[in-house]
This record gives C-alpha cells, sequence and structure tokens, in this order.
C-alpha cells in the first residue's frame, strides 16, 4: 500500500476515534505539515472546525470552548515556533484544569537535528505543564498501527478530561507528501466502530468512616468558615449552601465560586469580605477555628492574609482533583473527595445546629460592609469601582461575565454583590495573567450567550487580535473595555510611592484610539460619557449581534483615592461595631 493511503488510514482512525472520545471543537492554525490532520478533520461532519492563524491567539481561543462547555478541545498546528506560541494557554490550561488536546505536526524522525527548515525539538515541548506526552508513530496502515492510533486518542481524551482537567501533548510527525487520499469510506471502522475503548473517569472519594470521623471534629466547634474559590460543577452551589446551614457557617465566597449569583440560597454567602478584611478589629473580631475550603485559591489578598493570620485553627482542604492547593502550608486536613460528593456525605452525618452568634457576627459585618460600600452610587464621574457594583443591575439574566486580572478581577471581587440573576463569571486565574483574555472570552461565547467581557486597555491592547475569530465566525461578544491608560493596579502598590521611574515602568500610558482598532475588526464602537448612556447601552445589548466595545475613561488616581477612601470608611463603622460588641 502506497504512503498516502496509509497516511489517510492513520489519520483517519484517529479523527474518527477523537469524535467518538466526544471531541467537538477543533481550533485549526493553518500550516503545510500539519496538511493531512487539518484536511481530514475538515472532513468529518461532526466535528466543528474553527480556523485560527494566529496559534498563540488560537490556543486561548480553545482554552475559552473548553471553558465554557466543560469538555477537551483539540488544537492543531504544523511544525516550529506555531507550536511554541501555544505555550501560554497551556500554561494557562494546565493551572486552571481546562482539558486541552495539543495536537502539533512534526517533521519525521529523520529531519530532526539536521538543518532541516522549520524544525525544533517539540519533544517534551511543554515540559511538566501537560499531563502527559507521546511522539506518535509515523503513519502506517496494518491493523495493530491503526488499533495504534485509536488507543492513543482515546487515552489522551480521557486524560485531558480526568481530574484534576489540563493540557494533553500529542506530536506527530508526517513524511511528504503530505495530500490525504479522501473518499466517502474515509471514516469507516471495520473494527468496534464505536469506539475502541471506552476509559471510565470516576470520581477521588474518600471511605464514610473517615467522613464521619470529620463531622465528629467539627461537632461542637461554632467559630467555623467555609472559603470557596473557583468551582466548575454546576452542582456544587447547592451542596455547599445546605452544608453551610448545617453547620451554621457562612460561606465566603470567590466570585469564581459562581455562589454570588443563583436560584441557591444566598442566606449565609459572604461575598464583601475583600473589604471589611483589611481592618485588624474585624480579623481578630471574626477570628475561625475551623476553615473548610474549596476550590482554586481566591482572588482575595485580604482573604489570604486572614486565613494565613489563624493558622491555630484548622484547615480542611477538599479537592476533587487531588492537587495540593495552599500556598501558606496551613492545612491541617487534605481530603482528596469531589467536593459535591463531599458535602453531600457531611451533611449525613450532621446533627442539626441551634442559631450561630458567630454566623450573625459575620453577617452584620457583611452587611455594614455593603452599606458603606453603596456610598459609591452617589459618583457622578465614570468610575471603576461604581461600573463593578453595578454590574448585576446592567447585566441580562443568565448572561457570562468574562473578567480581565489585575484591576478588574479585584473590583469585581470587591464590589459584585450577591444576586439572583444567574450571572456565571468566567476569568483566567490559572496563571493570572492578562495575556489572551480577548481569545478566551470570545471562546466562550461561541457556547455562553450572551457574554460581556470588562478588561483593562493594557489586557485589551495585548490581544487585540484576538478579535479576528469574532469577525471571521460572527461571534457576539459585549466588551467593556475600562481604559485608566495604563497599568492602574500598581497605583495601588508600592512602587507609587517612588514617582520618579513610575509611569515609565509600572504606569506605562499607551494613549491609544482603540476606535480605529475596533473598527479594523468590523466592531461597533462606543464611548462612554455617563452612566445612563451606559445603562440604555447595555439594556439594549442582549440581543445584538456581532462585536460591541464600549470604551469608559477613568483616571488612575482617582480610582485609587476612591477605593482608599472607601476602605477608611468601612474600617472606621466596622471597628465602631466591634468596640460596641466587645463592650
Amino acid at each position: 500500500m502506497d504512503h498516502q493511503e496509509s497516511l489517510t488510514a492513520y489519520i483517519a482512525a484517529f479523527v474518527a476515534e477523537l469524535v467518538l472520545t466526544g471531541v467537538t471543537d477543533v481550533v485549526v492554525s493553518p500550516g503545510s505539515r500539519s496538511t493531512p490532520m487539518a484536511m481530514v478533520m475538515a472532513e468529518h461532519p461532526d466535528l466543528n472546525v474553527h480556523i485560527h492563524v494566529d496559534e498563540r491567539s488560537a490556543a486561548f481561543f480553545g482554552l475559552g470552548i473548553a471553558k465554557a462547555t466543560n469538555k477537551p478541545v483539540a488544537l492543531l498546528c504544523t511544525s516550529g515556533t506555531a507550536a511554541a506560541n501555544y505555550f501560554p494557554a497551556i500554561v494557562e490550561a494546565r493551572y486552571s484544569r481546562v482539558p486541552l488536546l495539543v495536537l502539533t505536526a512534526d517533521r519525521p524522525h529523520e529531519l530532526r537535528e539536521v538543518g532541516a527548515p522549520q524544525a525544533i525539538d517539540q519533544l517534551q515541548l511543554y515540559g511538566h505543564h501537560v499531563k502527559w506526552f507521546a511522539d506518535m508513530a509515523l503513519p502506517e496502515n496494518s491493523s495493530g498501527m491503526l488499533r495504534y492510533a485509536r488507543t492513543i486518542c482515546a487515552r489522551a481524551a480521557a486524560i485531558a478530561a480526568q481530574e484534576p482537567a489540563g493540557p494533553v501533548h500529542l506530536n506527530f510527525p508526517f513524511r511528504e507528501p503530505l495530500v490525504p487520499k479522501l473518499d466517502e469510506t474515509l471514516f469507516e471502522l471495520s473494527e468496534r466502530p464505536k469506539g475502541y475503548v471506552k476509559i471510565q473517569n470516576g470520581d477521588l472519594l474518600v471511605r464514610d468512616e473517615e467522613i464521619e470521623e470529620i463531622a465528629g471534629l467539627l461537632k461542637g466547634k461554632e467559630r467555623g468558615i467555609i472559603v470557596c474559590g473557583n468551582i466548575g460543577d454546576e452542582d456544587f452551589a447547592k451542596a455547599v449552601t445546605a452544608l453551610a446551614d448545617k453547620l451554621n457557617y457562612p460561606i465566603i465566597a470567590d466570585p469564581l465560586s459562581q455562589l454570588r449569583s443563583g436560584s441557591h440560597d444566598l442566606e449565609n454567602i459572604i461575598e464583601a469580605y475583600d473589604t471589611f478584611l483589611r481592618n485588624e478589629d474585624a480579623k481578630s473580631y471574626l477570628k475561625p477555628e475551623v476553615v473548610l475550603r474549596f476550590g482554586a485559591m481566591p482572588v482575595s489578598k485580604a482573604l489570604t492574609i486572614f486565613i494565613k493570620d489563624h493558622s491555630s485553627a484548622d484547615h480542611y482542604v477538599i479537592d476533587g482533583g487531588g492537587g495540593w492547593r495552599d500556598p501558606s502550608a496551613l492545612s491541617t486536613n487534605m481530603i482528596f473527595c469531589n467536593e459535591t460528593i463531599f458535602c453531600h456525605k457531611l451533611l449525613t452525618y450532621l446533627d442539626e445546629k441551634s442559631s450561630s452568634v458567630y454566623l450573625e457576627d459575620w453577617k452584620k459585618v457583611n452587611l455594614l460592609t455593603k452599606e458603606q460600600l453603596a456610598a459609591i452610587r452617589d459618583v457622578t464621574e465614570l468610575s471603576e469601582g461604581k461600573l463593578f457594583y453595578q454590574l448585576a443591575d446592567l447585566l441580562p439574566v443568565e448572561s457570562t461575565l468574562f473578567v480581565g486580572n489585575s484591576m478588574p478581577i479585584r473590583d469585581l471581587d470587591s464590589f459584585f454583590l450577591n444576586n439572583n440573576k444567574s450571572i456565571k463569571v468566567m476569568a483566567n486565574r490559572g496563571a493570572n495573567g492578562i495575556d489572551g483574555t480577548v481569545s478566551t472570552a470570545i471562546g466562550a461565547a461561541v457556547y455562553s450567550k450572551p457574554l460581556y467581557l470588562i478588561l483593562g486597555d493594557l489586557t485589551f491592547f495585548h490581544d487585540l487580535n484576538g478579535l479576528i475569530a469574532a469577525k471571521l465566525y460572527d461571534i457576539d461578544i459585549h466588551i467593556l473595555l475600562v481604559n485608566n491608560n495604563g497599568g492602574g493596579i500598581f497605583s495601588f502598590l508600592p512602587q507609587s510611592e517612588h514617582p520618579k521611574h513610575f509611569d515609565r515602568l509600572f504606569g506605562t500610558p499607551l494613549d491609544i484610539d482603540f476606535k480605529h482598532a475596533v473598527n479594523m475588526f468590523n466592531g461597533s464602537y462606543e464611548k462612554i460619557k455617563d452612566w445612563d448612556q451606559l445603562g440604555t447601552l447595555l439594556k439594549e445589548s442582549k440581543n445584538k449581534k456581532g462585536i460591541h466595545v464600549y470604551e469608559i475613561n477613568t483616571n488612575r488616581d482617582r480610582n485609587r483615592d476612591e477605593h482608599r477612601h472607601l476602605w477608611r470608611s468601612v474600617s472606621q463603622e466596622i471597628s465602631n461595631l466591634v468596640n460596641e460588641a466587645n463592650g
């Protein structure tokens, strides 16, 4: 059998198995060496093939699709530096536990390390940032090699989806000629047509006896808190709120926990902690003796310091991915168990509790803080804090909010308060960088509608070319661009106290008129003049198609002063409350 037939049969077997594993989306960046895989993928009727010319942006675009669907997404690129451009998104996928199948084409073995063009060392290219790597065998059409291709495919998809989810890398060496033979029998599987090997991924569990022991340890401990970071399980909200109700513990809910917005019980959800935990009186008054922590590390530095300051408490870290999310080395109990199952099982061993003074103290402090934060409604100028304070009112029910890093995610933490609108919140908080934010959000917008992206000017500039996917594929996205002309977060850091080189090294004003860039991608651009205009535009936005950018110009120094004034105001009132409570 000739080379073309072997090439085609081998790749078709892989692609057919890929679809049978449940993969529906692949992001392809054009290139020569990846030709056979790309052409075969394009032929499969059950694959959504997204073409993206920039590999760095393409990888983040795929990451966004995977975030929205909680399913592995395949990436395909040619050999050489094309594969290297995937690296930032792979790092993000690794640390945010997002399943990706990274498929890189490569030169055959005889053309490696001999000076062949577009040939780099792609073996273990991503190091420990992928869960598994395989350098694929050269294509053959023997029954054994077709089984090999299908088995590797099923194994890779299962490993990517297995908790903790993450990226897997398969490197495909191809010899020329590269064009496969396409016909109507391309995806016919003579052996096991419903899938070569079915792999069952299970949940991590602990024995009932261990759950019962934990329940016994919690018995009689009133001063407990539940800290929830980013968790993707849609059933977790009701499970953990039921647990909190049984324990009479407050839930300290990170904005990415999906607990601040929804139809679940919001009674014990504490959301204004990032503000009041800056106050030393509050930190002492609310000292816990038990901390139950679920999900990724929270955004709030104030919360992290609060937890670290109370290292004498019993710290239970529950992780369904079996990771080690404990940067402060505080855990007394590391529990590798599916978070939702843990909550349900623990509930069965707990006795009903009477009312809790400690829980009520948290609620009082939280309510007082929210009352003080409400003063930001009176701000007439365009303000970053007021923008985030109003988000829950401005956004439609069941919308998706994707938030950029640096100041936006922190303002969301401070000002996005409890609501029942079921707004899903997403962000790239694996590596916490600004890279690829636009592309990730647009990828998520393929399946999450309507989607609103809120980000700063540096983050927008950093990934402007990501808009091309929205233009080419008519993806609807609404972008709230907060433009304070530079790196606003640095105004809150010690560097700001040294003005000599501050703007040059940290503030980095760009002075860009983004209207021209938005127009280049056929987007709609509006410069926001006042709050009424923004409210009207967002009210009308839900059914609008295409790219819509709303630029909100703010002042970095005024924003810093506004935040500090609110923090001081809250701190004074909290101290008064604590002093009165302590007599």
